[in-house]
């Protein structure tokens, strides 16, 4: 069993995780007592913490917001995983905001354990920005960060397991030049030695590294930085599509509609031709059916097949069952 100190930090985490415990439950975590809890929250409101009880056989624990605010205890990962996301606000808040941010990450910085301080800034030497607008991407994990950032900057090669987009698993052996920070997702850019070329590695893709002790002298990067190294393989990887459709309506209502996304010509005065460069034909598909008219595909043959696959998805579609407390009257669904 941990000893009273280790064990209040661990109830004060969990009650500070969740809005409500029940007292059995919290006490199984903790792997105590009853009345052991009852003494540890007690302590817990001695130095501060405003600990609400509700008292009974289901009774529980929450923890209440206070006039004063106590000290926060974060563990390890939640120490750099705040003090990563304070560092991406402030390159990204607006003005009278980045200003506060900083000074936080300042504090958070000053009071880190050498340890943490080293790994955080070696993420912040080791990181180019390249701009966090655009789409959201996969998580983030702040231990995978720090420990990929420390091996760029020690030079030191990693093995790592990676998953392509198409789904191949594969083992890497790689030599880390720099972590990119691009449109809300991490990538390392590095020389592979399989390959025998840079690649860059999607981190939400990326699993199991482990450092492999082996220094190595630093190779030129053939970019002017790591960031434009990446922006330049998304785009090279990037699969565009042109589509051409006759929609059958006039042309002055379909660029209301879609004008912004296309260029519509005039066929006659019921009909026009549309022309738009799509990354994803699923958005064709659905800026064609918002028209609401009938229309022929021109090109390509892939978004007919596409059209086809919706249309069979969407015909399986039936009615749910009447919800409860909900009228049982007649229900239709139409495509």
């Amino acid at each position: 069993m941990a000893n009273t100190s280790s064990r209040t930090l661990r109830l004060l985490s969990l009650l500070q995780a969740r809005r409500y415990w029940p007292g059995a439950e919290l006490a199984q975590r903790l792997q105590v007592s009853a009345r052991t809890l009852r003494r540890d929250i007690d302590r817990l409101r001695e130095l501060g913490y405003p600990v609400e009880a509700q008292r009974g056989v289901d009774g529980g624990y929450q923890l209440a917001a206070g006039a004063a605010l106590p000290p926060l205890v974060v563990d390890d990962e939640e120490a750099v995983a705040l003090a990563i996301g304070l560092r991406a606000a402030a390159q990204d808040a607006g003005e009278g905001i980045a200003e506060a941010t900083v000074r936080a990450l300042a504090k958070v910085v000053q009071v880190m354990p050498g340890r943490l301080r080293r790994r955080v800034e070696a993420l912040s030497a080791m990181t180019v920005p390249a701009g966090w607008g655009g789409a959201g991407g996969g998580g983030l994990d702040p231990a995978l960060l720090t420990q990929l950032a420390v091996a760029c900057r020690d030079s030191e090669r990693l093995r790592f397991s990676y998953t392509a987009a198409d789904g191949r698993h594969t083992e890497r052996q790689v030599e880390p030049h720099r972590l990119v920070a691009l449109r809300r997702r991490w990538y390392l850019v590095g020389y592979d030695l399989t390959r025998h070329d840079w690649r860059s590695f999607r981190l939400d893709r990326l699993s199991s590294a482990r450092g492999t002790g082996t220094r190595f002298r630093p190779r030129e990067l053939p970019a002017a930085d790591a960031a434009a190294f990446v922006r330049a393989g998304i785009d090279q990887a990037r699969v565009g599509h042109e589509v051409e459709a006759i929609v059958d309506a006039p042309g002055a209502t379909v660029r209301q509609r879609i004008g912004r996304w296309s260029t519509v010509e005039d066929a006659d005065d019921q009909r026009c031709r549309v022309r738009m460069s799509v990354d994803d034909l699923d958005w064709a598909v659905m800026a064609l059916v918002t028209l609401d008219a009938d229309f022929q595909v021109v090109s390509p043959a892939e978004l007919l097949d596409r059209i086809h696959d919706w249309g069979h998805r969407l015909g399986r579609v039936r009615p749910a069952g009447p919800a409860p407390g909900a009228s049982n009257g007649p229900v239709s669904t139409k495509f």
